[in-house]
């Protein structure tokens, strides 16, 4: 459907996990929209998980509905729901369509996507007039189902994982049906309308950072060249410990710098990982110089950005295809001029000049990856040009603004914000997490 043919109303965000801390750029872009006149429902498929929640969850002012995570769990609900929505006149076509998938995808998640569907339809208040997916794979195949069900359309913004790993039958059916695509990168944007029935259908719409609220950092200290081991180089790493992340490979370059070169590493999230790779760090003798601080608030990630020397993110792709779109960390790390090395992965490119605005080496590479840390621990004059020159480039180029500007138009809003928080005051709109 045509962007001009939608006019604002209430429009349900069919989420993966809410509040997630590596999803931020989510919660930025519901208060953004709400801030631009957005009656905005949230619908998770998983309950809270996250001890901790970002500033930018408390601004929030969406509802939220929780759907059944294990249909098992809540019986009485899924039948319940059912009941309801097999007596809605789009209940054939869903049936049909998840039956279709259900013939390429026998697994027990796809059915309880559709159970998770059935209790959304059947739940759904009466003045949500659109459902729109944070993600191509599972949010956006519950919405779909539902959407089906409840004779509503329904739109999808993809992001990394959800491009990669689904199968291309999978894509080209919800490019198809969908009524309208953004993603967040250039790379996935380009594979996802090679599938798409259009083109023109996928559209370009970078997350960024809200500028205003993620303030110039302080002066740093001239910069130490790790030859004194009174003060150290601090590198940084802020991700989820995920095969994608590549924190494999950056422990083996780790173990592969000099001996002489003082350095400190903090790692910065959670992730299924994260205990093999501290007993990876043990065994090679490199745990008494990292420090693991697992997921952290806002604040938090904010403080340790400002606090180091080097910023190093080793993405690759994984066995399943998985890979990064355009890591929202690299674009922070670099708006706090904190030097970046990254590889050439995916939609990294579009951000990191390399040798310019940052170091690109090639991914799943260790050895190169440790001759680029060598030689910018050792060479501080040059982690600053790059520090500066990154710091311009975001600050030009991947504000938060002009993305929300796209979704504005896609939702019938209009194109400047409504102004503050409920308290008169401007909302905290950081985002100091990265996509799944």
């Amino acid at each position: 459907m045509p962007a001009s043919a939608w006019a604002a109303s209430r429009v349900a965000f069919v989420l993966k996990g809410y509040p997630r801390l590596s999803e931020t750029f989510i919660a930025q872009e519901i208060l953004a929209l709400e801030q631009r006149g957005l009656d905005i429902l949230i619908v998770s498929l998983r309950h809270q998980t996250d001890r901790a929640t970002h500033p930018v969850h408390g601004l929030i002012r969406a509802g939220l509905l929780y759907l059944p995570e294990y249909l098992y769990q809540e019986p009485r609900r899924v039948w319940h729901g059912w009941r309801r929505s097999r007596r809605r006149p789009g209940y054939g076509r869903a049936r049909a369509a998840w039956l279709a998938d259900l013939r390429r995808d026998p697994t027990p998640n796809r059915v309880r996507r559709f159970g998770q569907a059935l209790v959304l339809a059947a739940e759904l208040p009466a003045d949500i007039d659109r459902l729109h997916a944070h993600f191509l794979h599972t949010p956006a195949s519950v919405a779909r189902y539902a959407a089906l069900i409840a004779g509503l359309d329904w739109t999808v913004s993809a992001h990394a994982k959800d491009i990669w790993t689904l199968p291309a039958w999978e894509k080209r059916v919800k490019l198809a049906e969908a009524g309208w695509v953004v993603t967040c990168t250039e790379a996935g944007r380009n594979h996802l309308a090679s599938l798409a029935p259009c083109q023109d259908s996928v559209a370009l719409c970078y997350h960024g950072l809200d500028l205003e609220y993620f303030p110039i950092a302080p002066p740093r200290a001239n910069g130490n060249d790790g030859s004194d081991p009174r003060n150290p180089v601090l590198l940084l790493s802020v991700g989820r410990a995920v095969a994608k992340k590549g924190y494999d490979d950056l422990l083996a370059a780790l173990a592969l710098l000099p001996t002489g070169l003082e350095w400190r590493f903090v790692h910065i999230g959670g992730g299924a990982l994260g205990a093999t790779l501290r007993d990876r760090a043990e065994r090679m003798g490199l745990s008494h110089r990292i420090e693991w601080r697992g997921a952290l608030a806002q604040p938090e990630v904010l403080a340790a950005y400002r606090g180091a020397d080097l910023f190093v993110l080793a993405s690759k792709v994984a066995k399943d295809g998985d890979r990064d779109g355009l890591p929202n960390v690299l674009i922070e790390a670099q708006s706090q001029r904190l030097a970046c090395i990254s590889t050439n992965v995916s939609a990294i490119p579009e951000l990191i000049q390399d040798g310019a605005t940052g170091l690109l080496i090639p991914p799943g590479n260790p050895f190169a990856l440790a001759d680029a840390l060598a030689s910018l621990i050792r060479d501080p004059a040059t982690r600053a040009q790059l520090a500066a020159a990154g710091e311009w480039r975001v600050r030009s180029l991947f504000s938060m603004g002009p993305g929300i500007d796209v979704l504005a138009e896609r939702f019938g809003l209009d194109s400047a914000p409504a102004g503050g928080n409920e308290n008169g005051e401007p909302a905290l709109t950081l985002a100091l997490g990265e996509r799944p």
